[in-house]
């Protein structure tokens, strides 16, 4: 068990430099390239919008924290909100031209992987 913290403890480190460099490279939170991520393959996929709970089921963030990172992606114009038809309480997000831009620059330009993080891929 100590083992594992120690090693826990390094990843948690790795994880947190990737993010940093993440930041510097492409100016935006690991949360909001993981909702720019899958919402992009969503794009590729043809389904072209997701409710907020799909999102929060997809990653795993609660409720609370999806509306965070989504109003932050919204705030930088990368997502579009849209009403749905049946049910007007209810919202889908689709990346916007801005956010299908910024989807293919995380794609395109990768970010260094420190090398803990890399011997677990």
């Amino acid at each position: 068990m100590e083992n594992s913290l120690c090693l826990m403890k390094d990843v948690l480190k790795a994880f947190y430099e990737f993010e940093k460099n993440l930041v510097q490279v492409h100016s935006l939170t690991m949360n909001e390239a993981i909702l720019l991520c899958i919402l992009g393959e969503k794009e590729t996929d043809h389904k072209v919008h997701l409710s907020a709970s799909d999102i929060a089921e997809m990653t795993g963030f609660s409720a609370s924290h999806t509306s965070k990172v989504l109003r932050s992606a919204e705030t930088k114009q990368w997502i579009n909100r849209t009403v749905c038809d049946r049910d007007k309480r209810k919202m889908y997000f689709s990346l916007s031209a801005e956010g299908l831009k910024k989807y293919r620059q995380l794609r395109s330009l990768p970010v260094d992987i420190p090398e803990i993080l890399n011997k677990l891929l």
